[in-house]
């Protein structure tokens, strides 16, 4: 029986669209930010970013270096943030209602910058004080140091949680994090649907 739900935050609850911000880039001049960035392959300086092991203020000296361009925080943060789109309104209420029925929990691969934009959506657009507040307890990659598909950070939030992997269900939008959580007997769901809602209605849990 299903008493846990781990989800994924982007292009599950969040909308986000990556080339967003690779436009955002380009119109800066900064050409070759889309051969240094997409969701399905993370060079270094990114996956660094997600895993906080460099500070905000550094990527942005860090972009400026591989740029070579006199870009400031605020046009590196504006056109980082682009792909970041809107929480649907449904989605909210989904957490909630699960929230009562499930341990819920949130298992992003995200960085502070991000952290700190879709928080902020949530303050003003539905007045809620952050991710947290949804669920029983969201897990970032940037504060944990661990990044999706890696095997530790699905038995960091076992342990942290006190939760049975059989009693797992993970919902993500990536094949490989799904693979990688099916391995550790977690129940999956490769996510690519457009309604969060709809899911759960076809699925028809049962409440425990």
């Amino acid at each position: 029986m299903i008493k846990n739900i781990v989800f994924d935050l982007g292009n599950v609850i969040l909308n986000i669209d990556a080339s967003l911000s690779v436009l955002e880039f380009e119109k800066l001049q900064l050409k070759n930010f889309d051969e240094l960035y997409t969701l399905s392959n993370q060079v270094g300086l990114f996956d660094q970013l997600e895993k906080g092991e460099i500070e905000p203020e550094e990527f942005y000296a860090k972009i400026r270096e591989i740029s070579k361009l006199d870009l400031k925080d605020f046009e590196i943060i504006n056109a980082w943030n682009a792909l970041i789109l809107d929480f649907p309104k449904e989605n909210i209420e989904l957490l909630k209602s699960l929230k009562s029925k499930y341990r819920t929990f949130i298992l992003s691969n995200t960085n502070y910058i991000h952290y700190k934009y879709y928080t902020e959506q949530l303050q003003t657009n539905f007045n809620i004080n952050g991710l947290e507040d949804l669920v029983e307890k969201a897990y970032f990659s940037h504060e944990l140091g661990y990044r999706k598909p890696d095997e530790i950070i699905y038995k960091f939030v076992e342990n942290h949680a006190n939760i049975k992997p059989e009693e797992t269900l993970f919902i993500d939008d990536n094949a490989e994090n799904c693979l990688s959580a099916e391995k550790l007997s977690w129940k999956t769901i490769l996510y690519t649907g457009n309604s969060l809602s709809d899911l759960f209605a076809k699925l028809n849990l049962p409440r425990h």
